[in-house]
């Protein structure tokens, strides 16, 4: 869900990487699961993403088998 998103905002990962202070890579390991992003990166990150679900809601159906920005927020406690 991440990379469409992103891909429906018509934004590249060096744009989001940008404008949320991290390495293009960082963003590509964010979109495929590998890593997540850590304070303060995080929170900005998880802005950007909600923004843009408000923006693009048909692009913000979850993925099969892949966490929602609502769900990361939340924690698995």
């Amino acid at each position: 869900m991440r990379a469409k998103l992103r891909r429906a905002a018509g934004l590249t990962q060096q744009e989001v990487a940008e404008a949320v202070g991290v390495k293009r890579l960082a963003v590509a390991r964010w979109e495929l699961g590998q890593t997540h992003p850590r304070r303060p990166h995080r929170a900005v990150y998880m802005h950007l993403l909600n923004r843009l679900a408000q923006r693009f809601p048909e692009a913000a159906e979850p993925d099969e088998g892949m966490p929602t920005p609502a769900s990361e927020s939340r924690g698995s406690g």
